[in-house]
């Protein structure tokens, strides 16, 4: 189907895009659709020849890279890697020391330490769930996860099971035992609480009272002083609700009926235009910016179906309280929401300038920019009290292209009347180059960087392609434990506070990749918050209220004041190759981790190319279910690249893995009415020929990134189902 395009500023612009920006996003904002159009252009004709300029920068360097591993086989010889690396301008050398003088920056950014919710923007009702998970009820988040054993008649079904209820009431009150204790009782053991003057007093089963360990903790409620139907309690910023039956009596002799506990949980989220979507063409884009637009003026809605039971889905009101003594107050019913714009090296011919696509993160930075300007505008704004607008910027390599993502936003800004700096960038410490320079990064962007982010599976994806020649590649789990790997996470944090991103800005972890496996999650990712990141990624609005709980066992500001003096991590370490010394392997092993790659590599792909499905949980061989989304796809294929060009497999041996585990996967969605089977037809499978171009080309595609293979699959697909 070919789209009607609309001619303007030499750009042609294809005509639902045109019609979105000039009657839906435009209208409500100042900026004339003139103004917005030639700016468009504007930045689009100034910035385009440095765009691709940088990118042939990215090339050259990674031939050059190559070109030196196979000149120097063997160990490296760090003195003479680094003095390789300065030569071609792929090290940087460090400048004066700074700090970030970013301004306007909301609390939830600055100063609140919790969770973050990475969603794909394409889909409304994932996008609704994460600005809304705020806040949710940590029964049902405890009470539906593996956090409470199934066993001795405790086990989850379709109807509620008060065995079980009574072992999630039992941990929710330990929680609040740890987190806002009792002087000298337990939260279990109370029959009512009171508001007495400005205090928060719990009345015990035995006539005694007790008052908070901490007084502060208290900071407000709901209903009368004598019988309060919410209590408000708040540690390390977060806010914890307790919810009452509104028609209770008091009764002395009864321990005192918590109807719901309800947790702040994820204060941020990101909605997502890069790696969780499948965006391929103006139909894909303009449903994204059209729920972006949803999202800031409040007019995103989504029809749920649950058992038959149908509800629409908005955005969450704000929570109404009395502060102690008595005055209203509000707190907001939404997390602070980002926008990722997708990377630096896409192109879309969405709009084109002289027949040429264009960078698709410059058609990002002005539509998602002037979206976001409904909120400025609003008199009560729904995302930032401090006027500004926040975007993440993935996949930069190094201080030279996050130069130009200021620069284009300064541009954007011009053009669409907003002071400078309104518009803040997170950072993606995800690709090696960034890294290694990640203090000049930060530097050329410290008046609007507000969020530096690590990444370990893009960042392992591009480790792969970057040494590609340097020797056969460890297998993904030993990755983990690797001298890069360890310094790579410990640098981000040291070096966010040593730039004095401590108070202004986020320094966040990577993703927990299992949805299901929450008690893992409990006991592994308390790591973030001690390690000194003030957030971290989780995969669902469940697992944002149960990581939350780790925010309020770690108070993340004394733990960054701990840490501010740690020097940075080496080099040395950051530079060291995860490459096999012994590549005498058991062939079985060898099988096993192609077999696990590929299964992982097919799961998510066919999804992609045959359902538009951006990202989702994967089985994987052992029928776990994983979070897939393109950086996930991105370290398998390169990793089974890396071992086809040094020998490790051959080339038939991992076509016939991708044969049998076409299979596998066939049978794992077998239940989906929309699923269409690759085994059937390999050749004619579209998905399939998709999956092979990845491992196949792998070495050959620009830093490993998949769109160049996924995107035109796509576009392929779509056109059959059209015709």
């Amino acid at each position: 189907m070919t789209l009607e395009r609309i001619r303007q500023y030499n750009l042609d612009i294809a005509s639902p895009l045109y019609d979105l920006v000039n009657t839906e996003i435009l209208p409500g904002t100042g900026v004339d659709p003139e103004v917005f159009w030639s700016g468009l252009h504007d930045i689009i004709d100034l910035y385009r020849p440095k765009n691709r300029e940088l990118l042939e920068k990215r090339n050259d360097h990674q031939k050059q890279i190559d070109r030196w591993h196979k000149a120097n086989p063997g160990p490296v010889d760090f003195h003479e890697y680094r003095t390789f690396l300065e030569q071609t301008g792929y090290l940087h050398k460090s400048g004066d020391p700074f700090e970030v003088i970013t301004e306007n920056v909301d609390d939830e950014v600055a100063k609140i330490a919790g969770p973050q919710l990475v969603v794909p923007i394409d889909n409304a009702r994932y996008a609704l769930n994460a600005a809304n998970a705020r806040w949710n009820s940590l029964y049902d988040a405890v009470y539906s996860s593996d956090i409470v054993s199934e066993k001795y008649g405790c086990a989850r079904g379709s109807r509620y099971n008060p065995a079980r209820g009574a072992r999630v009431i039992s941990y929710t009150k330990d929680f609040l035992d740890q987190a806002v204790p009792l002087a000298n009782a337990s939260h279990a053991n109370v029959v009512n609480y009171q508001v007495q003057d400005n205090n928060l007093v719990a009345q015990m089963a035995d006539g005694s009272e007790s008052v908070l360990g901490i007084k502060e903790c208290f900071v407000g409620y709901f209903g009368s002083k004598d019988l309060p139907s919410k209590i408000l309690l708040c540690n390390n910023g977060l806010h914890i609700e307790l919810k009452f039956n509104d028609q209770r009596k008091l009764d002395r002799n009864r321990l005192l009926e918590v109807r719901d506990i309800f947790v702040e949980s994820a204060i941020t989220s990101i909605m997502d235009l890069e790696d969780s979507v499948v965006a391929v063409d103006t139909e894909d884009k303009v449903n994204a910016y059209r729920n972006w637009l949803g999202l800031m003026n409040g007019s995103l809605e989504a029809e749920i179906d649950k058992g038959g039971v149908r509800s629409v889905r908005k955005l969450n009101p704000d929570r109404n309280y009395l502060r102690p003594d008595g005055i209203p107050f509000t707190l907001r019913g939404r997390g602070l929401m980002f926008v990722r714009n997708v990377g630096a090296h896409i192109d879309t011919d969405i709009v084109t300038l002289g027949g040429e696509s264009i960078p698709e993160t410059f058609l990002d930075a002005m539509i998602t920019v002037a979206t976001a300007m409904h909120d400025l505008k609003s008199d009560s704004p729904l995302n930032s009290r401090k006027g500004s607008i926040y975007v993440v910027k993935p996949k930069m390599h190094g201080p030279d292209e996050v130069k130009l993502a200021v620069d284009v936003f300064s541009r954007v800004e011009e053009h669409l009347g907003l002071q400078k700096n309104t518009v803040k960038i997170g950072i993606m410490d995800e690709e090696r180059r960034t890294t290694i320079n990640l203090s000049e990064c930060i530097r050329v962007a410290r008046e609007r960087v507000v969020f530096i982010n690590t990444g370990f599976l893009d960042r392992t994806g591009d480790e792969i392609h970057s040494v590609m020649e340097a020797g056969p590649m460890i297998s993904k789990n030993q990755m983990k434990a690797t001298p890069w790997l360890l310094s790579y996470e410990d640098n981000n944090v040291e070096v966010g506070l040593k730039s004095g991103l401590s108070g202004r800005g986020q320094i966040g972890k990577g993703m927990w990749a299992a949805p299901d496996l929450m008690q893992g999650m409990i006991q592994e990712k308390i790591a973030h918050p001690r390690s000194g990141a003030n957030t971290a990624w989780v995969p669902s609005p469940t697992a944002a209220t149960l990581h939350a709980l780790h925010y309020h066992m770690v108070d993340v500001g004394k733990r960054q004041a701990q840490l501010m003096g740690r020097s940075s991590a080496k080099l040395e370490n950051l530079l060291t190759l995860p490459v096999m010394v012994d590549v005498d392997l058991d062939p079985l092993w060898i099988n096993r981790e192609i077999q696990n790659n590929v299964q992982g590599i097919l799961g998510y792909v066919v999804r992609w190319i045959n359902q538009g499905i951006g990202c989702s949980k994967v089985p994987d061989i052992n029928d776990v279910a994983l979070m897939e989304d393109r950086a996930t796809l991105r370290i398998s294929s390169q990793h089974i690249a890396n071992w086809l060009r040094h020998g490790v497999v051959s080339r038939e041996q991992v076509e016939e893995i991708f044969r049998s585990m076409a299979a596998v996967v066939d049978r794992q969605n077998a239940t989906d009415p929309n699923y269409i089977p690759m085994s059937r037809d390999f050749e004619g499978s579209i998905a399939y020929q998709a999956s092979l171009d990845l491992v196949f080309k792998g070495c050959e595609l620009p830093n490993g990134y998949t769109e160049y293979v996924l995107h035109p699959r796509r576009r392929e697909f779509k056109a059959t189902q059209a015709g």
